[in-house]
C-alpha cells in the first residue's frame, strides 16, 4: 500500500524545497536556510492559512481538506495541473474512493473485444496498445507488439512499462533518450498511484522497482508528476533501425483505466516505410488477444 499520509508529506516538502524563495519575493537569506526552498510558515502565508493547519495538512493528519485550501496550497507551492490533481488524490481518500468506477482494486483488468477489434484494424500500419493502471500492457495489435519490446515473448505479468524501461536489459538500447524516457515512465506512474494508492498491482510495481532499481528509486524521490499523453519518441529498432514516431493517448470513456496508444510517422518518411517493413517481419503473425492481468500477487 503506498500510505496517504506518506505520500502526501513527501509530496509537498519536495514541492516546497523545489521552490526558489526570491522567485516568490520572499527574503533569501541563504545562510539563514538549514534546507533549500520555503519554510512551512512561508507556504501558509503565501495560501493563506496558519501554520498549524498547513503543518498537519504535510503531515497527514488533516482529516477533512476543503477544495479552496488544497487550491491555496497548489497556487503557493505554483504546481502544475498534473501536481494539483495528484494533490487532490492522495489529500481527500474519500473522495478519491467515490470517484473509481473500476470496482474493487485487484480483480483483474481485461481488454473490451471491442477495443481489439479497433487494435486489429490498425495493425498493418499503426503501431497499437492498450495501457492500464499501473502501466500493465493489456492488449496490442501486431506492430505494437514488435515496435519495441516482444511482447508476446514475456510474461503477462512482465508486461509492464515500468518493469520493461527499468529492467529490461535491453530497454537502454532501445531507448537512446533513456533518461527522459525513465522521467515520462516514472511520471505517469506516480499520477496513477495518486489515483489508485490501494491498488495492490500498482503497489506490487512500485515496490519491485523501488528494491530492484537504483535509477527508479531516484526518479521516484523527486516526486514528479507528469503524466505525459503525447509527444515523440525515438526508438533503435534492433531489426528495421531507428523509428522516430509520434504517440497519443486516448482515455476509453467507458474504460477511464485503460488508455489505447497509438504510434505514427508522417506519410511517406522514412520511419513509416520501416514500421510496414516490420509488420511484414516474420510473416502474417496474428494480432496478441488481450491480456488478463492478474493485478494481486501476479509475480
Amino acid at each position: 500500500m503506498l500510505h496517504a499520509e506518506i505520500e502526501i508529506s513527501s509530496f509537498l516538502k519536495a514541492r516546497r524545497a523545489a521552490l526558489d524563495p526570491a522567485d516568490l519575493g520572499l527574503p533569501g537569506g541563504v545562510n539563514r536556510r538549514r534546507v533549500r526552498g520555503l519554510r512551512r510558515e512561508e507556504v501558509a502565508q503565501l495560501a493563506g492559512i496558519s501554520v498549524d493547519y498547513y503543518t498537519r495538512i504535510e503531515q497527514g493528519r488533516a482529516p477533512a481538506i476543503s477544495d479552496s485550501v488544497l487550491d491555496a496550497i497548489a497556487r503557493a507551492l505554483r504546481l502544475s495541473d498534473g501536481e494539483v490533481t495528484y494533490l487532490r488524490n492522495i489529500a481527500v481518500p474519500r473522495r478519491r474512493v467515490a470517484a473509481d468506477c473500476c470496482g474493487v482494486p485487484g480483480t483483474g483488468q481485461t481488454v473490451r473485444p471491442e477495443i481489439q477489434q479497433l487494435l486489429d484494424a490498425m495493425e498493418s500500419t499503426v503501431p497499437a496498445l492498450v495501457i492500464g493502471r499501473g502501466l500493465d500492457i493489456l492488449a496490442w495489435n501486431t506492430l505494437g507488439g514488435r515496435v519495441a519490446f516482444d511482447l508476446e515473448a514475456l510474461a503477462p505479468d512482465r508486461r509492464n512499462t515500468a518493469l520493461l524501461v527499468f529492467l529490461d536489459p535491453v530497454a537502454r538500447a532501445l531507448h537512446p533518450d533513456w533518461e527522459a524516457k525513465a522521467v515520462e515512465v516514472v511520471g505517469n506512474l506516480r499520477a496513477d498511484s495518486g489515483r489508485h494508492p490501494d491498488d495492490p498491482r500498482i503497489c506490487e510495481v512500485v515496490n519491485e522497482l523501488l528494491v530492484r532499481s537504483t535509477d527508479f528509486r531516484r526518479i521516484w524521490e523527486t516526486q514528479s508528476v507528469h503524466e505525459c499523453l503525447r509527444g515523440t519518441k525515438r526508438i533503435l529498432h534492433p531489426h528495421v533501425g531507428e523509428l522516430q514516431v509520434t504517440f497519443e493517448s486516448f482515455r476509453l470513456s467507458t474504460d477511464p483505466d485503460q488508455a489505447l496508444v497509438t504510434y505514427t510517422a508522417p506519410r511517406g518518411s522514412e520511419t513509416e516505410r520501416r514500421l510496414r517493413e516490420l509488420a511484414r517481419a516474420g510473416g502474417p503473425a496474428a494480432a496478441a488477444r488481450p491480456a488478463q492481468v492478474a493485478s494481486a500477487g501476479a509475480a
